[in-house]
Parts: structure tokens; sequence; C-alpha cells
């Protein structure tokens, strides 16, 4: 049991990890050096404020490897007890991963245009710029599908299992499936509301730092009793 505390726990740092450079670089940074309706403003923070630009890449690419961290180590603590939803979990997290990783390459691509101006198509550095930007926008937009799915089979774990609070899985269902839906929404409509695509993200916000504080702090539940045994009879009849 204290090694699958110690996996738990591993996991939920990760995960806050992911929280943490997730926030900080994409809702805290990002909105102070992009200017999506001044492309020539957004090329200028990119220049007069070069530290904070590569700063944002450093975080960028911290989202990435603490999402695949924590998809490992979800994989390693879900796999005892479902083995299809610790694949889906882990899977859908490094897709997610890779979504973002795409996202710190326009980002650094954007960088480099703004050292150096020869770099942009028809010397049109801003528009260059605000494009990789918008590619950048919309990777994130594309991989909050897969981060929605890996709610799902995380929840699912929580609700089926017994070893996590079962309302914060059904939390976590419902704010995947959110998530979801509104990537489809907010891509598939083209006058989606905005405050219906930003509420239907709410749910799993909630139960996300609830998993994270719950791994951190309780780490995870004992296993029932009748299924300890199952499996102990299982080993004796092996």
């Amino acid at each position: 049991m204290t090694h699958h505390i110690k996996t738990a726990r591993a996991a939920g740092a990760w995960y806050l990890g992911l929280a943490f450079t997730g926030m900080l670089g994409f809702l805290a940074l990002r909105p102070r050096l992009i200017d999506a309706d001044d492309p020539a403003a957004t090329l200028a923070n990119l220049t007069d404020h070069a530290d904070q630009a590569h700063l944002l890449v450093l975080l960028e690419m911290g989202v990435v490897l603490t999402q695949a961290l924590a998809a490992v180590y979800f994989y390693k603590l879900f796999r005892p007890i479902n083995p299809t939803a610790a694949y889906a979990t882990a899977t859908f997290g490094m897709v997610n991963a890779v979504a973002i990783m795409a996202s710190g390459a326009f980002m650094a691509t954007a960088n480099s245009i703004a050292a150096d101006a020869s770099l942009a198509p028809g010397a049109d550095a801003s528009g260059t710029v605000a494009l990789m930007y918008e590619l950048s926008t919309n990777a994130w937009g594309m991989g909050n599908l897969f981060f929605g799915l890996w709610l799902i089979p995380m929840g699912w774990v929580a609700v089926t299992s017994a070893r996590f609070p079962r309302v914060m899985g059904w939390i976590l269902v419902v704010g995947g499936v959110g998530y979801v839906v509104s990537g489809l929404l907010g891509y598939g409509l083209a006058d989606a509301p905005g405050w219906l695509v930003a509420s239907l993200a709410i749910p799993a916000t909630i139960g996300e730092f609830w998993m994270i504080g719950y791994l951190l702090v309780k780490g995870i539940r004992p296993a029932p009793a009748a299924a300890t045994a199952t499996r102990a009879e299982e080993v004796a009849a092996a």
C-alpha cells in the first residue's frame, strides 16, 4: 500500500506542476505579450520583452514535461485497478502533450522572427508572428479535446474502484465531457457564445484540483477487502 501511495503522490505532484505551468504561462503571461487584434503590438512586445517571451516558451515546455510525466504516473497508479482506463488516461495525456509541444514550437518560431525579421516570409514580421500565435492558440484548442478525454477514464476509475471519492470521479467525467464539447462548439460553430464555451470547462477545473489535492494529501484508498481477498486467492491458485 505504501508503494501505491508514493505513486499517487508522484502523480499528484506532476499534475500540480502541469496546473502551475499552464496557469502561469497560458493564463498569466501569454495575455501580457499577445494582442490578438494588433499584430504590430505583439511583435513590439516580443521584441521589447524578449526575456518574458522566452520564459513563455519555457513554461510551455514545462507543460509538455509535466503532462507527459503525469500521464506515466497515472498509468502506473491505475494499471492494477483498471488496465483499460490506465491505458486511455496515459494515451490521451500524451497526445495532449504533443499538441502543446506543437504550440511551443510555434511560439519559439515567433521569438526567432521577432529577433530577426528577415526570417519572415515577405518581410512581414508582424503578420508572421501573429500567424504563429494563432497556430499556437489552435494547437491548445485541439489539445483540449484530449485533455478532456483524459479526464473521463481518470474519473471513471474514481467512480468504479472505491479508491477515490465517487463524487470527485463524477465531476471529472462530467468535466471531461464538458471540455470535449467546448472544443467542438468553439471550432464547430462560427458564432459560439464565448461564455458557454468557457463555462463548460468549469467542472473539469473543480475535479482536477480536487484530484490533485487528494493525491497529494491522501494518496489513494486501500483496495476493498473483497477485492484484496480475491486477488490473494488467484495468486494462491496460480
